[in-house]
């Protein structure tokens, strides 16, 4: 399993912690700390189970309200730096 720690930028949301399959493409489980409780715990139920490439297509500039992002948008990044640390650590 790939477990990745992310802080993300410009949201409510103070941490989002990514565990991904051992090939790191595909998201086992996602958990917000901070952000909207309800709405982020839906994402991530929404989210298990599925290719990273294929959320991060989705989420990915996904903003909320008059920022330039979300939480849903920082989560996509967090989904990508996860599998990049997953490629340097195998390299």
């Amino acid at each position: 399993m790939i477990e990745t720690d992310f802080t993300p930028r410009g949201v409510c949301a103070r941490n989002i912690h990514v565990e991904l399959d051992d090939t790191g493409r595909t998201i086992e489980h996602v958990e917000f700390t901070g952000g909207c409780n309800g709405n982020l715990k839906a994402i991530s139920k929404l989210v298990e189970g599925q290719p990273v490439e294929h959320v991060c297509d989705i989420l990915r500039g996904n903003t909320c309200g008059p920022r330039s992002t979300s939480c849903a948008d920082q989560l996509a990044h967090a989904l990508e730096q996860a599998v990049s640390d997953a490629r340097t650590t195998r390299a």
